[in-house]
């Protein structure tokens, strides 16, 4: 017990736990962004890659982090305009165009990856984001080391959250969102385009998840490894069910699975040899499952969520 106390009261876990969250977060706001509207967007696990991959080759090119970071915003956001042209304009299902997106984005990064970076042992590396040290707050006890020597993408995916969580449920675009994702036919007699709408919830839901991918190659680490988002695109859609398609709970959700996955990577080094490691690789994910089945039993799902619109249809 002493054990696990110490691992509980390492800043260090703490830390961790933000690191790892940050992916998630963006990951978990970009799909609750789309579903709200009433579009599923399944090909977030190849956006995260292709996000993962253009933001650290701009960076490898000479551009600064943060236009790294821009870049893969904006190749999410492309992504997002041909699922919402599939879906929202064709009515296509959103689970097959998603799919598909997923697997034509993965692969075209690893194209990519391949035509323009010299075949190596090992990938080339990039100068990531540096740790922020925060006067006043970095050098406090504990809490200082654990939540305020983060990078900035971590504080700014925290700052979405809340400012996502204002916009939806504070402001006419978030009532205009939510209608579109409830009710279409409503929205449209009361002025309002849900196609429109769903157009821009889609791309700017998807430049979320680009971001959340390129964070991993300009902040955690420093390469581009063409597994390396490692099924998070698919932790953030059911992170989404369990936050019942709130940000709040949605930024909750990306923290505790977060914790999990610190936690078993602590207890596995200091268990070594004594269980197996696949079980502490699967725990976080039985974890998180046996959580997710407490909350979705609660969530109310948007009730157009994957129902293609077309105006002037009853």
């Amino acid at each position: 017990m002493s054990a696990l106390f110490d691992i509980l009261a390492s800043s260090g876990l703490w830390a961790a736990v933000l690191r790892i969250a940050t992916p998630l977060i963006l990951g978990t706001l970009g799909a609750l962004l789309c579903e709200r509207s009433g579009v599923l967007n399944l090909g977030i696990e190849g956006i995260m890659t292709f996000g993962a991959m253009i933001g650290w080759l701009a960076v490898w090119h000479g551009a600064d982090l943060w236009t790294g970071l821009a870049v893969a915003a904006l190749s999410g956001a492309v992504f997002g305009l041909l699922h919402a042209g599939l879906t929202v304009t064709l009515g296509l299902s959103q689970h097959v165009s998603g799919l598909g997106v997923t697997l034509f984005a993965s692969s075209f990064s690893y194209y990519l990856f391949r035509l323009i970076v010299p075949i190596e042992g090992t990938p080339p590396k990039i100068i990531p984001f540096q740790p922020l040290n925060l006067p006043g707050l970095s050098d406090l006890p504990f809490i200082g080391p654990a939540f305020f020597t983060q990078t900035a993408p971590t504080y700014l995916a925290i700052l979405l959250a809340v400012l996502m969580a204002w916009m939806i449920f504070r402001t006419p675009l978030g009532l205009a969102i939510r209608m579109s994702g409830e009710n279409p036919h409503a929205a449209e007699a009361q002025g309002i385009n849900p196609m429109t709408v769903r157009y821009g919830a889609v791309t700017a839901g998807s430049a979320l998840m680009a971001m959340g991918g390129a964070f991993l190659t300009l902040s955690a680490f420093d390469s581009f490894i063409p597994t390396m988002v490692q099924g998070r695109g698919w932790i953030c859609i059911a992170l989404v069910v369990f936050a019942s398609w709130r940000p709040g709970r949605a930024l909750l959700g990306a923290l505790l699975f977060a914790f999990f996955d610190a936690f078993q990577l602590r207890l596995q080094t200091m268990l070594t040899g004594a269980v197996p490691y696949q079980i502490f690789l699967m725990t976080p994910y039985i974890l998180s499952i046996a959580a997710l089945a407490v909350m979705a039993r609660r969530a109310r799902v948007p009730q157009a969520l994957m129902q293609p619109y077309r105006r002037g249809e009853r």
